[in-house]
């Protein structure tokens, strides 16, 4: 009798993979996917920076609509290529839509995007209102 380790990890991802890519050979069959982000602060904005590799600039769409920030766009498969002759496919392609409620210090009118290297780069500035000053004390 053979031992086998038992990986939990690897059913897991088995699982994962099963519920999030759908069966069928289409280009559609691959279904959709979202990219990584990171968000953090970086002097006086909040930044959203978003792995976007192999997706061409036109592909993406940065839009806010009520209070909320929409990343949208597509992967598209560069070329077809046959499954029986493949040994490994793991990229996703198609559509994505990630979004992010700004928080009310944001001020939507000043928000920038640029893209370089795969990488969309979402500057979000604070409003005037929402940046910390000092209050002077006046003496009575």
């Amino acid at each position: 009798m053979t031992l086998v380790r038992w990986d939990p990890f690897r059913d897991l991802m088995g699982l994962h993979q099963r519920f999030t890519q759908p069966a069928g050979g289409s280009d559609d069959a691959y279904g959709s996917w979202a990219p990584t982000v990171d968000i953090f602060e970086r002097g006086e904005d909040l930044v959203i920076r978003a792995e976007l590799p192999g997706v061409e600039r036109d592909d993406i769409e940065v839009r806010v609509e009520d209070n909320t920030l929409m990343l949208s766009g597509e992967r598209k498969r560069e070329e077809q290529i046959d499954e029986e002759n493949a040994y490994r496919l793991e990229r996703v392609y198609g559509k994505f839509l990630r979004s992010f409620r700004l928080p009310k210090t944001v001020d939507a009118t000043r928000i920038g995007a640029s893209y370089k290297n795969g990488v969309l780069e979402i500057s979000l500035p604070k409003a005037e209102e929402a940046k910390p000053r000092k209050i002077e004390i006046s003496a009575c």
